[in-house]
């Protein structure tokens, strides 16, 4: 009994000290004092087991032994597996900070670092902008006749927008602009993302091109020069990355500046020739200064000894001689204004090099340390505001639409996707919001850029996806009325552009972290290159002791043993400490894999893609936590929160699952499963009382759906275009009372008390006023009523030719007509 009770002690006592990554002093004395007791307990063989370990801990764990014969070893192994980094990855593995990325990688998240960043909010100044100008520009939105009739904005938006200056909200004030934080520049796209073509316009001068360039990198002659005009609209900027061979990998970017030298005016003046060809480039048709990055050379020695000097970034006015400019693509779903560069030996002056002559060749610096602001910003908040209009028009439609004598709303099938939409806007609304917060506090998040560009247009696809099912034939048809079909399609825009999703998910997120946000991977690859050993036996055995302390953290926690509290409330302290559980596991199968695979990760990229996963859903899940922990939920929202939650832990756990089963070592693969999951899985997805909770909560006049509409275009004021939005709140205002009628006529109708040729709800509302069943003044609500149900539910039609864009080719069937049919109303 002894002998058992010694074990208990000894596993309860190292396990600690493993989780508390105590350090080898302490373990030492823990072992000698454990060797006492268990001598004290005669036990002898385990006191001397215990002692024997000791002296392995001193010989490998204090610094002053282990570098006489350990570090030199492990160094040399270290150096044979361990993978290159060439310069372009360096660039991007320093471009941006690492945050709360970070201490999700360590496997001991630090809550304080997350929770104390509070959210403040917008400034009166923004809250303002947002309620008036982006509700004017709203309302001046036709999304037909922008997609379709003028494939562009209405002549008098366009002068709004620059009016207002739209296109300056990161221009700080001092150049004219308006100086917006990152949390009101994502509202406002938040706000504006009913339409494509209108968040596009407005988000690309606001993000990755000539205005953040410029203020980060710009001479103060350019600045003075350009940033005024880019702020109110007298210049509309585009930038020439993508190239047909250059897409996601735009470091290969096969167009070309060669240093030369070019007569203008009787003076010879330094520059560059160009020859490059541009796809994809966003307002390229509009605009009217061009960013270019390409590829400079000095074959000459003009400036130097460097021939290749590397990828370069320019500013070229649109009426620079030999720029081919003003032709279009055509956006799938939304034709916004996007098209093609070109240009054969076209010269330039040095100094339009952005910068200045002294940043030729810091071009690919300059992008990923843009990037990882913008791409958190523009992309994601257009996904997540179109999440909670999504929400709005599938849960208004869900509820005015009737089936079976009662609202589609109330059956289970449509529920289901119903929850999934508000689950995947609320995680979008949470994550952005508070990503961006980080961002005002002067973090450049590189990794939760690429989690949010990839995830929530992933989120996007998919609400778009479901509102599509739930409303059916109403939104398969296109036309003035269809609020949904144009921006379904271009659901395929947002996932390809600024890193294809598949090449984000599979290539960046753990590609990127593994290094950047790993505490000790790139201190080891940086004594390595050093050949600094006392450096790298500091980085080697931190990250040995981060590997045990996490084996012990993910082991106890799989045991379901008690946890240290976390700083959220109580309902969440369940989900902190899945987080804590799940951050552990993550560190821990990140290491088994990199141990194990070495170099070659880099090409397993379904494992890599993986270990992206549970990192996207435990940044995701954390940032719903921290939404829950500042804001006092509103009625059925702590449903929401759960839902979300779960499923989001459900994804990490899976993701998990998929790693272990394909781990090409099986017996690495074995030992991580017992640590990571002693019993197997234990996540479940959301119940079945959750989904039905939300779903009726967001498709009825409740404080969830009021919630979650926050932020979006609500009001149908006179002279603004149509909002189907304002429309169905307004249905679901007076649904309760309409609710009530059809019960009455319905049960009517069933027991024979209203004539069965009465088909329509119309003329089944007639009967029952007739009958004494309503009177006269519930027969009129419903009369009007039942007009804006139906308004809401018809599809348009078109002239037999109008559709072909050729009249020409049209063939009449059956017949020209003499007159055309009149269309339905």
């Amino acid at each position: 009994m002894n002998h058992l009770l010694l074990i208990i002690l000894v596993v309860a006592v190292l396990m600690q000290l493993l989780k508390r990554e105590s350090g080898a002093l302490v373990m030492t004395a823990a072992l000698i004092l454990l060797a006492f007791v268990g001598r004290l307990m005669g036990s002898p063989l385990l006191s001397l087991l215990l002692l024997l370990s000791a002296v392995a801990v001193v010989l490998c764990g204090l610094p002053a032994i282990r570098q006489q014969w350990l570090s030199p070893k492990l160094m040399a192994t270290f150096k044979a597996v361990a993978p290159r980094v060439s310069e372009t990855e360096r660039v991007a593995l320093e471009a941006g900070t690492v945050g709360w990325d970070g201490e999700l990688f360590s496997g001991n998240p630090d809550w304080n670092r997350l929770l104390s960043n509070t959210d403040q909010g917008l400034s009166a100044e923004e809250r303002a902008f947002l309620k008036k100008q982006c509700s004017v520009a709203a309302g001046m939105c036709d999304g037909w006749d922008i997609a379709v009739e003028r494939a562009d904005l209405p002549g008098d938006l366009w002068k709004y927008l620059k009016k207002e200056k739209f296109f300056g909200m990161i221009i700080p004030k001092e150049y004219g602009g308006l100086g917006f934080s990152a949390k009101a520049q994502s509202a406002v796209l938040q706000k504006l993302a009913f339409n494509e073509s209108l968040m596009v316009v407005v988000g690309v001068p606001n993000s990755l091109g000539p205005g953040e360039l410029l203020l980060k990198y710009g001479t103060q002659q350019q600045k003075d020069h350009y940033l005024p005009r880019l702020a109110d609209g007298r210049d509309i900027p585009c930038f020439g990355l993508t190239a047909p061979r250059a897409g996601s990998d735009a470091t290969s970017i096969p167009d070309v500046g060669i240093v030369c030298t070019q007569e203008i005016d009787g003076k010879e003046v330094l520059g560059v020739s160009l020859t490059f060809e541009k796809r994809w480039i966003t307002l390229s048709p509009i605009a009217t200064v061009v960013g270019l990055a390409f590829r400079m050379f000095d074959p000459h020695g003009l400036l130097g000894d460097t021939d290749d000097i590397g990828i370069t970034c320019a500013l070229i006015p649109r009426d620079t001689k030999g720029l081919e400019i003003g032709r279009r693509h055509f956006p799938i779903g939304s034709p916004f204004m996007n098209g093609p560069l070109r240009a054969k030996d076209m010269f330039i002056p040095l100094e339009w090099i952005i910068g200045g002559p002294e940043m030729a060749g810091q071009g690919w610096r300059m992008l990923v340390e843009c990037l990882s602001v913008g791409r958190c910003i523009t992309l994601p908040s257009g996904a997540s505001g179109s999440g909670r209009y999504v929400t709005g028009y599938t849960g208004g439609f869900a509820r005015i639409r009737r089936q079976f004598n009662m609202p589609i709303a109330d059956m289970e099938g449509v529920q289901e996707p119903l929850a999934r939409i508000a689950s995947m806007a609320y995680i979008a609304r949470a994550t952005v919001r508070h990503t961006a917060n980080m961002i005002d506090a002067g973090e450049k998040p590189a990794v939760p850029s690429a989690i949010l560009k990839s995830q929530l247009t992933e989120f996007q696809r998919q609400m778009l996806i479901d509102a599509m099912d739930v409303h059916g034939g109403k939104t398969v048809t296109l036309g003035p009325r269809n609020y949904l079909g144009l921006g379904y399609a271009a659901t395929a825009v947002s996932i390809t552009v600024e890193g294809a999703n598949i090449m984000t998910r599979s290539l960046m997120i753990f590609g990127q972290g593994a290094i950047r946000c790993h505490p000790w991977v790139l201190p080891e690859l940086e004594a390595m290159e050093a050949n600094d050993l006392q450096a790298f036996d500091k980085a080697i055995f931190s990250h040995v002791a981060m590997v045990a302390g996490n084996a012990a953290r993910a082991f106890s926690a799989g045991l379901k043993l008690p946890m240290d509290e976390t700083p959220l409330p109580g309902e969440a302290q369940v989900y902190g400490w899945a987080v804590n559980r799940y951050s552990a596991a993550f560190s821990l199968l990140a290491d088994g894999a990199m141990a194990s695979l070495g170099a070659s990760l880099k090409q397993r990229e379904l494992l890599s893609a993986r270990l992206g996963d549970i990192l996207s859903n435990l940044y995701m899940v954390t940032m719903v936590l921290k939404h829950w922990h500042e804001t006092r939920g509103v009625k059925d929202e702590e449903a929401l929160f759960r839902y979300s939650c779960e499923w989001l832990l459900y994804r990490a756990e899976q993701a998990m699952v998929e790693l272990l089963e394909n781990l090409p070592n099986r017996a690495v693969a074995r030992t991580l499963r017992v640590l990571v999951m002693p019993f197997g899985r234990s996540r479940k997805m959301p119940a079945d009382v959750l989904t039905s909770t939300i779903a009726q909560a967001v498709s009825s006049d409740s404080p969830l759906r009021r919630f979650m509409l926050e932020g979006t275009w609500q009001e149908q004021a006179r002279g603004q275009k149509n909002n189907p939005l304002a429309k169905y709140n307004d249905l679901l205002e007076e649904h309760a009372r309409a609710a009530d009628i059809y019960r009455i006529v319905d049960k009517a109708y069933a027991k024979g008390e209203i004539p069965n040729r009465a088909l329509h709800p119309e003329e089944r509302f007639v009967a029952a006023a007739e009958q004494g069943l309503i009177s006269a003044e519930d027969l009129s609500f419903m009369q009007d009523y039942e007009a804006l149900v139906l308004e809401m539910l018809t599809v348009d039609d078109f002239a037999f030719n109008e559709l072909a864009r050729n009249k020409s080719k049209v063939i009449w069937h059956n017949g020209k007509p003499r007159t055309q049919p009149k269309p339905i109303h």
